[in-house]
């Protein structure tokens, strides 16, 4: 049986073959160094769902362009140079069960890597004249930018509303898939209106996406395993645990945070915080949660074209909520 992915991509096969040789010259260089590297990025690549998430939103419009490839390839390349930089940052040595570019090449030259990628994006859409596109995808960094400094600054309180919540995994996530949506459209020569509805229906797939992976931190499924606990030794407030906190005693509300500070290597420890998490009723809700923004997003979604790039689009929107990992 075929995954749900490929049967998702069915609509763009094509696109996405010829996507992958569009991505690999985006990055191509003089340097034997970097070649190397961004050879090292390309054969790791995930499951590719923001090429997706472009490419769909372009087809449910008309047809892909040449502008569809240049918004495609511009997105993956701010996306991985903020990944790369995320690694130095996070001291991460693996991604995807990869060594990550700072561990096999060191912090200074993950760094350049980074610069590197970022500048190719924005030379990539300056050369084709593609200024929409750059401000779309531009945004979207300063907001990403803006999101992990205020999840930094708020982390330090462990205290943080439904409403910051919120606000951080919108700017820190949501906003690249939204503004893979609002490209694809924009390639597909849409109006303004339009391209806005499309950021607006990234942006909440983006939302179900980050609460998503919340959820996968308390393996409520069994698909999932045997709960993971690895925001909480992070120190990370996901919707799971703000929902929790929120319906506890004060006291039980200090205890659980003074856990996380202080006690958040210590497996017992963490455990009793997701026992408090599972039992205050915080999966449920989290869980009630991503699908009031799933349903706004098929809302929106069924006010477009009926075809088949709109079945996937709808069929991507389930899968995000539903993926096993």
């Amino acid at each position: 049986m075929s995954s749900p992915l490929s049967q998702i991509k069915a609509p763009i096969a094509e696109e996405m073959s010829a996507f992958e040789k569009h991505f690999r010259d985006s990055m191509k260089s003089t340097v034997p160094l970097l070649d190397k590297i961004t050879h090292y990025i390309v054969k790791r690549k995930g499951k590719q769902m923001r090429p997706m998430f472009v490419f769909l939103s372009a087809k449910m419009f008309g047809e892909t362009t040449e502008s569809t490839y240049t918004a495609a390839s511009l997105i993956e390349l701010l996306h991985t140079a903020t990944l790369v930089h995320d690694d130095v940052v996070d001291e991460s040595y693996k991604r995807r069960g990869f060594f990550s570019i700072n561990a096999l090449w060191k912090n200074k030259i993950a760094v350049l890597v980074g610069d590197y990628l970022l500048s190719r994006g924005l030379l990539l859409s300056v050369d084709m004249g593609e200024f929409d596109l750059l401000r779309i995808v531009s945004n979207s960094v300063k907001l990403m930018s803006e999101g992990e400094l205020l999840q930094i600054e708020k982390a330090r309180r462990l205290d943080i509303s439904e409403e910051v919540y919120f606000d951080i995994i919108t700017k820190k996530t949501a906003t690249l898939i939204a503004s893979c949506c609002a490209t694809g459209a924009a390639s597909a020569k849409q109006d303004e209106e339009t391209i806005e509805r499309m950021r607006k229906f990234g942006e909440l797939v983006g939302i179900c996406f980050q609460i998503k992976d919340d959820l996968f931190d308390y393996g409520t499924d069994d698909q999932i395993g045997k709960p993971l606990g690895i925001d909480i030794k992070e120190q990370k407030m996901t919707l799971p645990l703000i929902y929790a906190l929120n319906q506890a005693s004060s006291s039980n509300k200090r205890k659980i945070i003074n856990t996380v500070k202080k006690n958040n290597n210590d497996d017992k420890k963490v455990k009793e915080v997701i026992d408090f998490v599972i039992s205050g009723g915080g999966i449920e809700y989290a869980r009630k949660r991503m699908m009031d923004y799933r349903e706004e997003a098929l809302n929106l979604l069924d006010s477009f074209p009926e075809n088949p790039a709109r079945e996937s689009l709808r069929q991507l929107v389930v899968y995000t909520t539903e993926r096993k990992k």
